[in-house]
């Protein structure tokens, strides 16, 4: 079964690259946009094509195994993780980059089996960096391999986030007030790259120590999360308990001493999950 499961990876890794070039390709030429849940939450004609074509990929090699992904479900799709198979795809991470060519933007495949993420492939393709991890395997980019920074001390910190999609002058004043609150720690520095699964590899590169958002989905997370565990980080719920992937909340760090500290300053946004459940 091990093999198998390195196979699927293989074949991830070369549908990702595919749909990489078909992203660059789109780049160059005028994009057609579309508004999903909010003004700034932007999905493409090439989201949709992308999806179709690393789904419709898998699903001849793979018919029996299950998929959730970003287009699908804002389709009407559900987005269930069984036991059974799961790939788990974002076609275009960083939609907004996209539209704009800001040069972040990545292809994300993760694949969960009984529910456990077993292997995540993120290709940030502008840059032509690949990203990959696999449960106790390690996680590399183009080939060499990862490893977080390591560092335990919040106040020599630098931490990613974004400021999302939701426009709710609510919500806009807890993301604000929480970034206030850990750069008053004080912390080195906060950085938005506008893609999540770059921004947790970054995290796995020891670029940035951490990583943290709310409002997000699934197919943003699963990928990345078992690259940056892969290369030594830590991964958390936004409230400090374990990490839920249909929970739309994460932190990602270098350590669980920062992982703690960030959960401690985290005013916690109100979200509805992936699956559907309550949330707490």
């Amino acid at each position: 079964m091990e093999d198998r499961w390195q196979e699927c990876m293989d074949f991830a890794v070369s549908i990702a690259r595919k749909a990489g070039s078909v992203v660059c390709a789109a780049l160059k030429e005028d994009v057609s946009i579309m508004v999903k849940s909010s003004p700034a939450d932007l999905v493409t004609a090439t989201d949709q094509k992308v999806e179709e074509m690393i789904i419709s990929s898998i699903k001849e090699k793979y018919p029996s195994h299950s998929f959730i992904g970003e287009e699908s479900v804002a389709a009407g799709a559900g987005s269930t993780l069984t036991d059974n198979p799961t790939w788990i795809i974002d076609p275009i991470d960083g939609t907004t980059n996209f539209v704009h060519r800001f040069p972040f933007v990545a292809v994300s495949i993760g694949f969960a089996v009984h529910k456990q993420v077993e292997f995540g492939v993120v290709y940030s393709c502008v840059e032509d960096k690949m990203y990959t991890g696999r449960k106790g395997k390690g996680s590399f980019c183009n080939g060499q391999k990862l490893q977080v920074s390591g560092q335990k001390d919040i106040t020599k910190s630098m931490i990613i986030t974004e400021l999302g999609s939701n426009r709710n002058p609510e919500v806009i004043k807890t993301v604000l007030s929480n970034m206030e609150r850990l750069l008053c720690i004080p912390i080195h520095g906060i950085r938005a790259v506008g893609t999540a699964a770059v921004n947790m590899c970054l995290v796995a590169t020891g670029g940035a120590d951490a990583y943290y958002e709310m409002g997000l989905h699934c197919w943003d997370m699963a990928a990345a999360s078992v690259i940056v565990t892969e290369a030594g980080g830590t991964i958390l719920d936004a409230t400090g308990g374990p990490f839920d992937l249909m929970s739309c909340r994460i932190i990602s760090a270098s350590s669980r001493e920062i992982a703690e500290r960030i959960a401690k300053e985290l005013q916690i946004i109100p979200l509805e999950r992936d699956d559907g459940k309550s949330t707490n």
